[in-house]
């Protein structure tokens, strides 16, 4: 089976490149939804420009990286079954489905501004972006340490993160508030 360790290293890379589209497009919708508040004609070249940016991202990449990561992930069980006995692949499935529904939500804001049609705020995008950022930790977390009792701690250490992004959130805002052009 040494074809395995391919098909292993096809399924990270795509992984990787799926979560680069995921953490990037919610930028591109900070930037959309900015701009979108702009006078004329910075708003429709901005807006334009910004569209086109997240199209690319979204279909040349993100997507197609999804569709990869999972069917190497897929055709990676079906050689090794064993790994679906395992509790702490259990919960790292839970995590992908959470990135799957994460994905298709982040599929909708991109067709929603796509239209023009502003529906969230900056500053909720800013704080939707860090949801990928989550489940990243928590599978890469999972598949090192492969130990559903570490779990607990991983709990711990999601919550600890996500306070510590939320005060770097608010510590940004004053930030922007302050200086504008930052």
């Amino acid at each position: 089976m040494e074809f395995y360790n391919y098909i292993k290293s096809f399924h990270l890379i795509f992984v990787i490149t799926w979560f680069a589209g995921l953490f990037y497009i919610p930028r591109l919708f900070v930037y959309q939804i900015e701009s979108f508040y702009k006078l004329s004609p910075e708003k429709e070249i901005l807006g334009k420009q910004l569209k086109l940016m997240a199209k690319r991202l979204w279909f040349i990449i993100t997507w197609p990286s999804a569709i990869l990561a999972t069917i190497f992930a897929v055709w990676l069980l079906f050689l090794q079954p064993f790994w679906l006995e395992q509790p702490w692949m259990h919960v790292k499935l839970g995590f992908v489905v959470l990135l799957i529904i994460y994905h298709l939500k982040t599929h909708q804001y991109f067709k929603q501004l796509q239209k023009d049609e502003v529906k969230k705020s900056s500053s909720y995008m800013r704080i939707w972006n860090e949801g990928a950022t989550f489940i990243l930790f928590a599978v890469v977390f999972l598949v090192i340490l492969k130990n559903a009792i570490n779990w607990i701690y991983g709990i711990i250490g999601l919550v600890v993160l996500g306070v510590l992004i939320m005060l770097g959130f608010r510590v940004y805002k004053n930030f922007r508030t302050k200086n504008p052009e930052a």
